[in-house]
């Protein structure tokens, strides 16, 4: 039986780890390689680092950061930010990159999920969606650090790009980033009854019953925070000790 990940996020943005609201209203919170020996001691799951500035600021992923950072990281790394050519995911694999997150380019050029899947296979191509509830009050996803609304509907968007040879889709709810009052369940159990390839939930996580609700209700494969683990003092262990009591599997 296939078993639930545990996946904190950094979210790193040029001057340093940082977490927001919304996908606004960063500050920063701590030293980005401090959290990562944090984690590796912890030995948790699997790690994604996120360059939040890079697609903002046209440029292309911080390889020399990454590569540093790869080097200390013990644990599957999922990199993301700035990424927009089959040379960039090819870099980033090298640099030590388990897997890669693709989020603005997937809309904009959504053949790079295709060869990047071909030239490297599905399993280490990740494809991140961004949603927001539009004034029409239906789900919607935003590019560029969710300030550009798409006009694409998350749902059929998971198909396509699934369809394009996506591993996993990494599914963030920008209405409820930061606030720790629970994911999006209705959003999840959407995407994840339409896919068949893992969905990561990320956006909200505030406690352990949030968790099990996404798991349970909104039937992702995965869950991504950041703020819980920053802002109070639950362990991703501390998570998994719940769960498994709950009857979820988990590595411990």
């Amino acid at each position: 039986m296939i078993k639930t990940r545990i996946i904190p996020t950094l979210l790193y943005k040029n001057f340093g780890l940082v977490k927001g609201l919304g996908f606004d209203s960063w500050r920063r919170v701590g030293s980005l390689m401090q959290s990562l020996k944090v984690y590796s001691l912890r030995e948790v799951d699997e790690l994604m680092f996120m360059d939040i500035s890079a697609t903002l600021e046209n440029r292309r992923p911080d390889f020399e950061l990454i590569d540093n950072f790869a080097d200390e990281c013990f644990m599957p790394l999922t990199v993301g930010g700035g990424v927009r050519t089959v040379e960039d995911v090819k870099t980033l694999l090298k640099c030590g990159a388990d897997k890669v997150a693709i989020n603005s380019a997937a809309v904009t050029n959504p053949e790079l999920i295709m060869d990047a899947s071909s030239n490297f296979g599905s399993q280490c191509v990740v494809v991140s969606i961004d949603v927001k509830i539009n004034n029409a009050g239906k789900y919607e996803v935003f590019i560029n650090s969710g300030t550009s609304p798409t006009g694409k509907d998350p749902v059929a968007f998971a198909v396509e790009m699934e369809k394009l040879g996506a591993g996993e889709i990494l599914l963030t709810s920008i209405d409820r980033d930061g606030s720790m009052h629970g994911y999006d369940i209705e959003l999840i159990a959407k995407v994840s009854q339409e896919v068949s390839i893992p969905v990561i939930a990320s956006g909200g996580a505030g406690n352990f019953e949030n968790m099990f609700d996404a798991l349970v209700n909104g039937k992702a494969s995965a869950l991504a925070a950041a703020s819980i683990f920053h802002f109070t003092q639950i362990t991703p262990m501390d998570i998994k000790l719940y769960l498994v009591g709950r009857g979820i599997h988990v590595r411990l």
